[in-house]
Formats: structure tokens, C-alpha cells, sequence
């Protein structure tokens, strides 16, 4: 606030329960809460974002400040940036669901910003007692206090999207980036590499949660640095900001959004609705719990414990009318004041379980979200699965959710080690996955196809280890998952062997190439184009370090993994059969369509149990675009014989994965062209073949 105030003389008025939250208007702030069974309610006003004590105490009137289950109150003379915080007494009958502290200072459920990350104890807010100094508080904000130069939320692209998985600090909190020290790891940070993300060539970024979380919210000596333990639902990461003043995070998250859309490139945000930094009857009291918390969570039949399926400590109940409400408020108000384009949805599965836990057919918060105008043109992905066994790609509630596909992750990485019985399987990823989706609509974009994320072995460690090294996450190696699907070459970990160095190189190849050529939109780790290695951590949530920070000195010329990857999504957005978001048809001797299978002979792909190869043949508007795969996982090559052409065309060599650069990757102007009629397709390699038809030789030329 730029005024100073005499928090003497305020003389509050009696407000109004809508909207709920801090609303700046003409004549100061109006302040509304959600609390069906408090007795008391006091409104905290700070001078100061980490003052030890508040400026003013406010109590609210259960008579003149209260209408039906909403507490309310406006004071004058506020503004946009003024600290605040309540204290709610009621029923600490745990038995009965009800768990009010009144000596704990609580977070706004709508409030905007947060500060006072810098003075936070969670364990002040577990223990009893005044926590006030050592607190977390909410920031009034005015949403029109910005200037949007006309940016609006990007529609989608007219191909498929090319989304990016980034740790919004990782990105550049490394001494590595050539930040200074002051953005690095921040908002700011993030547009100054915008270039790369451009040159990269995706479409958009997906940040891990951005949302207002807690650090402390981790084993002791650690943070948690993923951010899956949220505290506000509408506050952007406070520490994520260079500007630390109260409202610095909002404006510069804001300047992030406006120069990303700039670029082209769209904004989705992993949002976390399915549990709270709250945890379990152990856990802080910080907002929900001590506001009402029968209404927000979960329960068991005994009332004092929470139900968990979430793995940590209490569930959101998403479908209870006041929680669905906040949700949806919180999704629009991303959208309308903060121009995200997206979001995905973390644990989506607990989203769909009722007030008894049970999974519903229709949940209405899926539902609300759905038909929600505000996010009609709003990308939304669901990680249609939650930790209590619920399992729902496929079948996820509506016909608007893309969903995250584990199928694709596991098939592609059964298939790549060399397991028998995999080529059926393949074989629906490549193309869109139509044994899963096809009963939504004729879609493929509503698989997000993935090798890796942030949960789990990354790229390089994919090929390179076959057991989980997590001790250095406190957790005695206990944590995270013990499937990995991975093969680590001959060798476990780090080697110097020659041979097999190569062979992992070739496996990231593979890994990249399957997964930008297969029909659906494919998402890529950040880091995994450069090579970044996590040492076989497959769970660092809690490591704020190199494990989680992007080594940018991988991003130099000589990186031919970063060269690669650029080529290839490149090579793949220009090819416009995998833009179409409709599902290919097969050929058959008496139709033509858009995809034929092949094996060691035309027309004739062995999906015995005990194959490791198949082959496929993409032909696109009557030939214009005409592409042939080879894909060979045995440790022994394969020869394959090649598709006839119509007279006067090449198969061209465009990807071989068992040749280094500059051979990986040629540009079909400069690719060198097939003789004869079979193919050699190396072991462990994927071969991509072009016809030298006129469209695709005019893709543009670069890093050749």
C-alpha cells in the first residue's frame, strides 16, 4: 500500500458475503469467509509483511457481520497490497469433525497473494499457541491493478500441442543458467530463457505447482521442492518471485504469462485440489482446518480421522458444495485474472470420489469444471489416476479432459528394454492410443503421451539404472516407485565402457523418437533434451539442488542431444498426418487409408509374443506426405524389405538412432537416399524413412 494507515481510525462497516475473499473497491475492502460453525471470527491487519504482531484486531459481530454460513466485513481506507489474516474459534471436537484453533493465525481460503514466507515455522502452527509471529498471511489484491498491454489466453494450436514439464525454479536456479543472482529460480528468470523454449519448439510449458505451497512440508533438513503441498488455491508461489514485497509474485508471475503468450508458447499449471499442506490429525492448522474442516475434507467414519487417498494425510472433499465452489473459483480466476491457458489436473481420480469416498459415475465438480464457460477454451489434462488404487485413464468423467498416459509411458519402455509380448500393445500407443480413447471421440489429443516426468526416473537415468538410489531423501530408499520399467544397459550407473555409453545414447534416441512420432501430444521433461541426470533419484521432491536444477552448461553447441531433440520436433510438427486430430484409418487391399503395418515382410508384421520389431507406413492426402518406421528393439539387426513407391520416388534416410550426429538426424534436402529394397534397421534403433515428395522438402533447414 502506498498510503500509510491509521489503523485507529478504520471504523468498519458491515460488508457483504459475496464475493468471498479480499475485494478492493471504491470505498476499501470488503472481506468474506466460509465458516458454517464458528463462534468467533477475528480479521488481523499488518503494517508490515513480517511484523510480529498485527496492526489492528478485528472482531467480527455474529450478528452484524454474519449472513448464513458467511462471516463479513468492509474496512476503508485499504488497498491493493495490505496484509491480513483471521483467527476463527469454534467447537476442537475432533470427534465430531471439528478441529477450530483460535490461537492460530489462518490463511485466506481465497485470498490472492501470501507473504511472510520468510518468518513461516510449521511447527508453530502444529503445536498449541499464538503462532501469529511466525506465520504465514494473505495479501489484498486488486486484479485490475495491471496492465495486460491486451494479452489474452492463447488458443489452442492448429496442430497438436508440444507441452514441456518444467520446475518453474529449476528451470534457472542454477549458477549454470548466467542469471544474475537475484532472478534466478524465479518468474523473471523463466522469460529470460524464454529464446530457448522457442528455439526448442514446443508450444507450451507445463510448470509443476505454482500454486502457494509449503517448503517445510518435507522431512526434517529438507524442503519440499516440487510444490504438491498447497496452502492457497489462488496466491501464486511467493517464493518464486524476485520481488519479495507483498505483491510482487502476483505482477511478476503475470509479466511471465504476458511474455511467454508473447512467444507463442501457453501457460498450463499442475494444480493440486486433491489434498492440502494440512496433512493428517497431526498435521498445522494454516486455512481449511481451522475455517471448516468436515466441509473441506474428507473423513472417516470415526470423525477424528481423515481418509487418505492421497498418500499425504488427507483428501480434499472436492464434491461437497462449498469446496466444489472454490475449486471452480479458483480455476476461473487463473484464467480470467491470470491468462493460464491449462491446467493439469494432479491425482484427477480423487476429484471423481463423493463425501463417503466412494468413486461417483458423475462427479459434479468434474462436471462443473467441464461445462464451466469461463474454461471453455481452457486446455485441461487429468492425471487420471489417485494413490489409493483408483485407476481411470480411459474412462475419465466428460469428453474435454485430455488425460496423462501411463499405458504409453510403460508399453514404450516394455517394448525398449526388449520384453516379449509387447508389439500389440505398441502398436495402439503409436497411434493414439484408440483402445483407450476412441469411445470419447475420434481424438487423439486426448493422450498426453509421455516416456518420462517429473515422477520417476528421468531420461538419462531411464538407460542407466535399474534400481531407485533415494536415500538421499530421508526416507531410507523407501520412497518412490519400485517399477521402473527401465534397463540400464549392461551396467548399473555411471560407466566409462565405450559400448555401452553408446548404447544408452542410442536408447535416449529411441526413447525421443517413438515418442514424438506416435499419433496423440507428447510431452517432454524438462532436461531430458540435454541429458540431465538426477544420479537415479526417481522421487526429488525434496532435493533443492542440482538433482532439480537445470545444468545449462549442457545447452552448448556441442550438445548433440539438444540438437537431436530440436530436429525432431521440428521434423514431426511439419509433418501434417500427425497434426490431424482424428485417429488413422489401416489400409486394406480393397481401401485406402492412412497407416499399413509391416514386418520382415511388406504387409506382414509379426506380432508373435516373442517379436521385438514392426514396421509402419504413414501416407497422407493421397500421397503427399508418405512416411515409413522402422522400429527394432532385438539386440541383433533386422532387415526389412521397404514399400513400393509410385515411379520416380526415393525413400529417403531421414533418422537412423544407432548413428551419431551428424547422421542421427539428415534434413530431407539433404538426405541421403535408400538402394535396393530392404532396409538394414540396426539393433536397438529406430529408423524413419521419407519419400521425396515436394512438401516435405520444404521444411525449413536448421541446426544442419
Amino acid at each position: 500500500m502506498s498510503a500509510k494507515i491509521d489503523y485507529a481510525t478504520l471504523n468498519p462497516a458491515t460488508g457483504c458475503p459475496d464475493p468471498l475473499g479480499a475485494t478492493v473497491l471504491a470505498e476499501g475492502v470488503n472481506f468474506s469467509v466460509f465458516s458454517k460453525y464458528a463462534e468467533a471470527v477475528e480479521l488481523l491487519l499488518f503494517a508490515g509483511a513480517c511484523d510480529a504482531r498485527p496492526a489492528a484486531v478485528i472482531p467480527l459481530d455474529p450478528v452484524a457481520n454474519r449472513t448464513n454460513y458467511y462471516w463479513h466485513i468492509l474496512v476503508p481506507k485499504l488497498g491493493h497490497g495490505q496484509v491480513y489474516a483471521w483467527r476463527v474459534a469454534g467447537p476442537d471436537s475432533p470427534a465430531e469433525g471439528h478441529r477450530f484453533a483460535a490461537d492460530k493465525v489462518l490463511l485466506d481460503p481465497y485470498g490472492k497473494g501470501v507473504t511472510g514466507l520468510e518468518i513461516y515455522d510449521r511447527q508453530a502452527a502444529r503445536i498449541r499457541g499464538d503462532n501469529c509471529a511466525r506465520a504465514m498471511r494473505s495479501v489484498v489484491i486488486d486484479s485490475a491493478a495491471y496492465d495486460w498491454d491486451c494479452d489474452r489466453p492463447l488458443p489452442r494450436p492448429e496442430g497438436r500441442e508440444v507441452i514441456y514439464e518444467m520446475h518453474l525454479a529449476g528451470f534457472t536456479k542454477s549458477p549454470s543458467s548466467g542469471l544474475d543472482e537475484s532472478i534466478r529460480g524465479t518468474y523473471a528468470g523463466v522469460i529470460q530463457k524464454i529464446p530457448y523454449l522457442v528455439e526448442l519448439g514446443v508450444t507450451a510449458v507445463e510448470f509443476l505447482p505454482v500454486h502457494q505451497f509449503d517448503p517445510q512440508d518435507a522431512p526434517e533438513g529438507r524442503l519440499n521442492y516440487w510444490g504438491y503441498s498447497s496452502v492457497s488455491w489462488f496466491a501464486p508461489h511467493c517464493g518464486y518471485s524476485s520481488d519479495r514485497g507483498p505483491t510482487g509474485p502476483v505482477r511478476e508471475f503475470r509479466d511471465m504469462v504476458k511474455a511467454l503468450h508473447r512467444a507463442g508458447l501457453r501457460v498450463i499449471l499442475d494444480v493440486v485440489y486433491n489434498h492440502t499442506a494440512e496433512g493428517g490429525a497431526d498435521g498445522p492448522t494454516l486455512s481449511w482446518r481451522g475455517f471448516e474442516n468436515h466441509a473441506y475434507y474428507l473423513l472417516q467414519e470415526d470423525r477424528s480421522r481423515y481418509a487418505d487417498f492421497t498418500g499425504c494425510g488427507n483428501t480434499i472433499n472436492a464434491n461437497h458444495s462449498i469446496v466444489r465452489r472454490q475449486i471452480l473459483d479458483s480455476l476461473d480466476y487463473w484464467v480470467r485474472e491470470m491468462h493460464v491457458d491449462g491446467f493439469r489436473f494432479d491425482l484427477a481420480s480423487v476429484l471423481s470420489r463423493g463425501e463417503d469416498g466412494t468413486p461417483l459415475k458423475n462427479a459434479p465438480i468434474l462436471w462443473a469444471i467441464e461445462s464451466d464457460p469461463i474454461l471453455a477454451g481452457t486446455r485441461l489434462i487429468a492425471e487420471a489416476w489417485d494413490a489409493a488404487g483408483l485407476y481411470q485413464v480411459g474412462s475419465f468423467t466428460g469428453g474435454r479432459f485430455a488425460e496423462w498416459n501411463g499405458p504409453f509411458r510403460d508399453d514404450v519402455r516394455r517394448f525398449l528394454r526388449g520384453d516379449t509380448g509387447t508389439i500389440e500393445r505398441l502398436m495402439a500407443r503409436l497411434v493414439g492410443s484408440p483402445d483407450l480413447f476412441s469411445e470419447v471421440d475420434d481424438s487423439p489429443s486426448h493422450s498426453v503421451n509421455y516416456v518420462t516426468c517429473h515422477d520417476g526416473f528421468c531420461l538419462a537415468d531411464l538407460v542407466a539404472y535399474e534400481q531407485k538410489q533415494n536415500l538421499d531423501n530421508g526416507e531410507q530408499n523407501r520412497d518412490g516407485s519400485n517399477n521402473n520399467l527401465s534397463w540400464n544397459c549392461g551396467v548399473e550407473g555411471p560407466t566409462d565402457i565405450p559400448d555401452i555409453q553408446q548404447l544408452r545414447r542410442q536408447q535416449v534416441r529411441n526413447f525421443l523418437s517413438i515418442l514424438f512420432l506416435s499419433h496423440g501430444e507428447p510431452l517432454l521433461l524438462m532436461g531430458d533434451e540435454l541429458g540431465h541426470t538426477r544420479r537415479g533419484n526417481n522421487n526429488p521432491w525434496c532435493q533443492d539442488n542440482d538433482l532439480n536444477w537445470l545444468n545449462w552448461q549442457l545447452a552448448g553447441d556441442d550438445n548433440n542431444l539438444l540438437k537431436y531433440t530440436r530436429q525432431l520436433v521440428e521434423f514431426t510438427s511439419q509433418l501434417q498426418i500427425l497434426q490431424e486430430n482424428r485417429f488413422w484409418k489401416a489400409t486394406s487391399p480393397t481401401a485406402t487409408g492412412d497407416i499399413s503395418w509391416h514386418g520382415a515382410k511388406t504387409g506382414e508384421p509379426d506380432w508373435s509374443p516373442e517379436s521385438r520389431a514392426i514396421a509402419y507406413s504413414l501416407e497422407h492426402q493421397g500421397g503427399a506426405e508418405r512416411l515409413h518406421v522402422v522400429l527394432n528393439s532385438h539386440s541383433e539387426d533386422s532387415e526389412f524389405e521397404l514399400p513400393a513407391l509410385p515411379r520416380g520416388e526415393r525413400w529417403l534416410r531421414i533418422i537412423d538412432t544407432s548413428r551419431e550426429a551428424p547422421e542421427t538426424f539428415r534434413h530431407p534436402t539433404i538426405a541421403p537416399p535408400i538402394d535396393g529394397k530392404t532396409i538394414a534397421a540396426p539393433a536397438h534403433s529406430v529408423v524413419v524413412l521419407l519419400a521425396d515428395s515436394h512438401n516435405m522438402l520444404s521444411i525449413n533447414q536448421k541446426d544442419h
